[in-house]
């Protein structure tokens, strides 16, 4: 089965991650990066691998940068990753002893979000399709991130792969508040009826906030992993105030008679 997997990495700077990616990477035979012209060490460092072929594009969308990348890959299989995503060894192995001739067109695998590089008992982060028939996917935007819809049946493999994210703090407080500037897009231009329960709540503003900090802290046991686990609700919490704050912002600037309407636009830079 490995033969016929191609993975597939966005990139963006990505100089303290993206070793670790390709290291847990060695058994393909080729790698695919679309990379947002970026201008650190990245470059140079997908340069000490021969399997790797590199496309740049200026960024416009993760969905558009996905389905250009998919448009590169001549595989079956596609293994789509971000540059902070590590495999397990266990999933290696799985992934080993999957049938050439299943009869699923994609597989769904669990997460396990790091900080500092140690594991956390539980995170925000759902099992995603990352294993997949190339000639039966494509990808949408979803608020801020993306998203991959593929044909006919999953499956949910077992083992995990580690999102281990090394990047400054500044880097993420940067994309953080440009999320949520699509965040607030996606909750403003979606009916209702068509968001989820998580996302009603989060546009109360005021209680999401809360709940995310007693959910990652007591419910997924975060308060288990010591100053990690405060470490990465207090990342999440923020990210919901921002989030309750641009809400705030647009509201106020949009109040009907006020004559002072604001566009709600999204940056193009690449923010992962």
């Amino acid at each position: 089965m490995l033969k016929n997997i191609t993975p597939l990495i966005l990139t963006f700077n990505e100089s303290p991650n993206i070793r670790r990616t390709l290291q847990r990477l060695m058994w393909a035979k080729r790698i695919v990066i679309i990379d947002s012209l970026s201008n650190d060490e990245t470059l140079k460092i997908l340069r000490d691998y021969p399997q790797i072929e590199l496309f740049q594009r200026k960024f416009d969308s993760f969905a558009e940068q996905c389905n250009y990348g998919l448009s590169k890959i001549e595989s079956t299989w596609v293994l789509s990753l971000d540059a902070d995503y590590i495999l397990s060894e266990e999933l290696i192995s799985e992934m080993t002893q999957i049938r050439e001739n299943t009869e699923f067109n994609s597989y769904i695998i669990p997460f396990k979000y790091c900080v500092f590089g140690k594991p956390l008992r539980g995170t925000l982060l759902p099992p995603r399709k990352v294993l997949y028939r190339r000639e039966k996917a494509v990808y949408k935007d979803d608020g801020h991130a993306h998203k991959v819809i593929v044909e006919g049946t999953s499956k949910l493999l077992s083992s995990y792969i580690y999102h281990d994210d090394r990047k400054p703090l500044s880097r993420w407080l940067w994309a953080q508040d440009h999320y949520m500037v699509m965040e607030v897009k996606k909750l403003l231009e979606t009916p209702q009826s068509e968001l989820s329960l998580g996302d009603r709540i989060r546009k109360l503003k005021i209680i999401a906030p809360f709940i995310i900090l007693f959910y990652c802290l007591i419910f997924k046991g975060g308060i288990l992993d010591g100053w990690h686990g405060w470490y990465y609700a207090f990342q999440r919490t923020l990210a919901e105030i921002l989030l309750s704050i641009r809400l705030v912002e647009y509201e106020k600037l949009n109040k009907k008679g006020t004559g002072n309407s604001q566009q709600l636009t999204v940056n193009s830079q690449p923010l992962a």
